[in-house]
Formats: C-alpha cells, sequence, structure tokens
C-alpha cells in the first residue's frame, strides 16, 4: 500500500465508486470496483458525511473536535491514520 503524504491542508473527499447508506449510527460502504462491503464506526461515519464535499483536512479535524470530545493531538492523529487507510482502499481521492 502507498504511503500518501497527507497534511492539513490537503484536501479530501469520497470516492464515487462507492454507494453508502447509513445503518443506525454507522455507515456502510459498498465497492462498485470490488464487490466489498466496509463499515464506519460512527466517528467514521461523521467523517464521511463532512468530506461528501471537499474539505481540507483540518477543516475536518475542526468540525471533529467541535462535535466530539477529544484532544487535538489524538484527534489529529486518529484521523490521519483513518484516512491513510481510506486512500489506500480507494474510497477518498486525495488532492495537494
Amino acid at each position: 500500500m502507498k504511503i500518501m503524504v497527507l497534511t492539513g491542508s490537503t484536501i479530501i473527499t469520497v470516492s464515487k465508486d462507492f454507494v453508502y447508506c447509513n445503518v443506525e449510527d454507522e455507515m456502510v460502504l459498498l465497492g462498485m470496483e470490488d464487490g466489498i462491503y466496509y463499515g464506519l464506526n460512527p466517528v467514521g461515519a461523521f467523517i464521511w458525511e463532512q468530506i461528501k464535499e471537499p474539505k481540507t483536512i483540518d477543516e475536518v479535524r475542526d468540525a471533529i473536535l467541535d462535535e466530539y470530545d477529544v484532544g487535538k493531538d489524538e484527534c489529529e492523529k486518529d484521523l490521519m491514520e483513518l484516512l491513510q487507510e481510506l486512500a489506500g482502499k480507494g474510497m477518498i481521492i486525495v488532492k495537494d
């Protein structure tokens, strides 16, 4: 898996190759290319909702900090890990 360099100013958005729906407070995604289902927990689902329209990583982080009781450092670390995983699976589009 290729590691992408993500910074706060990197713009991200969801890939159009995935269909998704909310189930309870989680998100279920289906990859149109590979036919694989993916699940996102409530925080992941919140992030997915944020990036339906292109946003910078800093904007997403700030929305998480407004919504959840989490420290900035932990939030950034967890967000970057999730975005690396989503990017690696082609689930998000990354623009510098």
